[in-house]
């Protein structure tokens, strides 16, 4: 095993490995191309995955923070794709597993070099999760009409900056619809819980007991 604070691998326990693991797959299904920010804090990990930035839209990062058996300080961004190998290779893996991090990181991931706040929001409201659902549905709805297969690139990430940029709802421009989108795709609903809105400048942050979406509105 590695030594406490190693950033070439992490030590998970059975169920927070699995638990990443899926936050991978969830993150690479929507963004095949993308990549993971994990960030390591005594023996908590914080794993961030942004499905939702650029193109003159918003910034949506999906947040899930995992147990770790042994203390890092890793700060690093890696691709999806290399985790989802990792994980792979594990898959068969009982008890605590030792995830080999990639050696190399990728470049170009303007999101992962945001610092959303870890302290001082405010509480602002709740949505339902109904409401929320609804909203991942009729943009998701829209882009596929709006971006058939063979749409270039360029256009489509136009559209989806458009779509998800729009405000989650009517009296609110500050949480945008990227939001729902990103916490319907990481599992983060459940149909029995309302989902907890805070705010810290330009920044929102929506709650549920599975996970965490934050959003900063590129018109803020």
């Amino acid at each position: 095993m590695t030594a406490a604070g190693s950033a070439s691998s992490l030590l998970l326990g059975e169920a927070s490995g699995t638990d990443l693991a899926t936050f991978v797959g969830r993150a690479q299904r929507v963004d095949p191309d993308g990549s993971a920010r994990l960030v390591g804090a005594g023996t908590m990990l914080a794993a961030y995955a942004s499905p939702v930035h650029g193109a003159g839209g918003p910034t949506v990062i999906a947040l899930r923070v995992h147990s770790l058996l042994e203390a890092s300080d890793v700060d690093v961004t890696v691709p999806l794709v290399a985790l989802a190998d990792r994980f792979a290779r594990l898959a068969r893996a009982t008890g605590p597993r030792e995830l080999a991090l990639p050696p190399s990181q990728p470049s170009g991931v303007p999101w992962a070099g945001l610092s959303p706040p870890r302290s001082g929001w405010t509480p602002v409201g709740t949505l339902a999760a109904d409401v929320v659902a609804d909203a991942a549905r009729r943009g998701s709805e829209e882009i596929t009409a709006g971006a058939p297969d063979g749409s270039g690139a360029a256009a489509v990430a136009r559209l989806r900056a458009l779509v998800w940029g729009r405000p989650l709802v009517d009296d609110d421009a500050t949480v945008p619809a990227g939001a729902a989108f990103v916490l319907d795709a990481f599992g983060f609903l459940m149909a029995s819980e309302d989902v907890q809105v805070h705010a810290h400048g330009p920044w929102r942050r929506l709650t549920t007991s599975r996970g965490y979406v934050l959003s900063r509105s590129a018109l803020l």
